[in-house]
């Protein structure tokens, strides 16, 4: 316990520290200490310090949302500058959240903390006759994995970034940056490793971790571990960013031809909106999350979605931070038998405060996410416990859809589409005949199938970190955006280097769009 501890202060000091060195690695130095790296505890407290670091690295200033949801994206800020900056943005603009944003310090904690752990954890195996030959394979999978997810994520933020693969026991000189392709390239070459050495779940009787992990049921791991399908899944969005959409194609199927094998399911909407549902706590069905699991007061004022979203009637909260336009809802929700939310010809909302509460009010209250005090709806608390979920089943699904329609194979495409719509929209209450016919993707009544696919997609994972990613994918795609391909072009997608870091680091030059 003590040392498990000690990760958690490590991880602290590493996110909110000050730093000689542009990475700041020194403090986890305290990790390396000769007394450590002998048991199985301390390879217990090692994995679980790496995957401590990576969900606070999401999470630190709702990072997550801010880059995935509020930049150029759905949502509007009523009083906060700083975000309003994101929205157009304005990313060189001097507000403290913004500055913090362009840091990627956090994200090379993880990257040290990993190198760390795959450098020593052959010590435990050497030390421990309990740390077995297959306990030390699956560690060093999900290890490797969260260490290249990091550089994933860090390659969609800030494109070419500086690539470090030891840790040179805490001293470093400055690095300069690699190309993201190159990095990339080792991303998928390390998923993919890991993806054959994960089990399907763990403590489970899988053949590939036989035994209760570390000691503990299944129920003590659902939802909270890299899986074999976590892997695959990941891999599908890296090779989505990368327009390898026939990759895409082959690790979506991975995780569409075996999800039940591992024990998960496709959600129903109810289940994705309930506070006692999907985000709250941890599960099997999400795919790769981080959760904030209540019974471990794991709760939070910040650091989930509803920080940002929730206000009153939901919360005692006045204003929230953003929320979506009226008029951009109903150009989004247009299909009048979508159970998320919709409008009838009437002019009567049909949204059983699913996805929107208080749409008639000045602010809509985007309360799709709303786990509040541990699952109870109780407006008078803002402490919040809903998982950070990085991807489910549904945004495998219609990844494939989008793979397959770039590919020219649009049947198999529709197919796909028609698995998330039959979950989505509701015409019995309608009573409208042939009900098939209106949830069924139609071109005429739907649009191109590239565009239905991202408008399910824009419903479907609104407030999940994911509309920027999909609108630059969707723009590649189409190549009709003139402007928004110049930004591409231009380097504008990515976010502009720490002052900071680049103080620290004249090896790196500021990314060129904002020099």
């Amino acid at each position: 316990m003590k040392k498990i501890v000690l990760l958690s202060l490590i991880a602290c000091v590493l996110v909110a520290g000050g730093c000689k060195k542009a990475l700041d690695i020194n403090p986890t130095r305290l990790v390396s200490e000769k007394n450590y790296w002998k048991t199985l505890e301390d390879a217990r407290a090692g994995i679980m310090g790496v995957y401590g670091l990576t969900r606070s690295a999401l999470a630190d200033n709702n990072g997550h949302w801010i880059y995935g949801d509020v930049r150029m994206g759905n949502f509007d800020s009523p009083i906060r500058m700083d975000l309003k900056a994101v929205i157009k943005n304005d990313l060189k603009a001097s507000y403290p959240v913004v500055e913090a944003l362009s840091n990627w310090r956090r994200f090379y904690a993880i990257i040290n903390a990993a190198n760390i752990f795959l450098e020593r954890i052959p010590e435990v195996k050497a030390n421990d006759a309990r740390y077995t030959d297959n306990n030390m394979v699956v560690d060093i999978a999900q290890v490797k994995f969260l260490r290249a997810f990091a550089y994933f994520y860090m390659v969609r933020i800030w494109g070419d970034v500086p690539f470090i693969t030891s840790s040179r026991d805490g001293s470093f000189d400055n690095v300069g940056k690699t190309s993201k392709d190159a990095i990339l390239e080792f991303v998928q070459s390390e998923m993919l490793a890991a993806a054959v050495d994960l089990p399907y779940n763990f403590s489970s009787g899988d053949i590939q971790q036989p035994g209760n992990y570390y000691g503990e049921s299944s129920g003590r791991w659902q939802g909270n571990l890299v899986r074999k399908l976590s892997a695959y899944a990941v891999l599908a969005h890296v090779a989505a960013w990368q327009g390898k959409y026939a990759d895409v194609v082959t690790y979506s199927s991975n995780v569409i031809n075996d999800y039940t094998r591992a024990g998960m399911s496709y959600i129903s909407t109810d289940n994705l909106t309930n506070p006692n549902g999907f985000f709250y706590d941890k599960n099997n069905n999400q795919l790769f999350a981080f959760g904030f699991v209540w019974g471990h007061q794991e709760g939070s004022f910040t650091g989930n979605i509803e920080s940002l979203t929730l206000a009153a009637p939901v919360v005692n909260k006045n204003t929230p931070d953003i929320f979506v336009p009226k008029d951009s809802i109903l150009s989004i929700f247009k299909e009048t038998n979508d159970a998320r939310f919709n409008i009838d010809t009437t002019g009567t909302t049909h949204s059983f405060d699913r996805y929107f509460t208080n749409f008639l009010g000045k602010y809509p209250v985007f309360s799709k996410i709303k786990v509040i005090l541990g699952g109870e709806r109780d407006p008078t608390f803002r402490l919040f416990s809903s998982a950070l979920v990085f991807t489910r089943l549904e945004d495998i699904t219609l990844l494939r859809a989008e793979a397959y329609t770039v590919l020219g194979e649009n049947s198999r495409a529709i197919d796909d589409l028609n698995i998330i719509r039959q979950r989505r929209y509701n015409v019995d209450q309608m009573g409208l005949p042939n009900p098939d016919l209106w949830i069924r993707y139609s071109e005429p009544l739907h649009g191109s199938l590239i565009e239905a696919i991202f408008k399910e997609r824009q419903k479907e994972f609104m407030g999940e970190g994911m509309r920027w990613y999909d609108r630059i994918r969707y723009e590649k795609i189409k190549q009709t955006n003139a402007p928004f391909l110049q930004l591409i072009n231009n380097g504008g997608i990515y976010w502009p280097i720490s002052r900071e870091v680049l103080a620290q680091n004249p090896l790196l030059t500021q990314n060129s769009y904002w020099k």
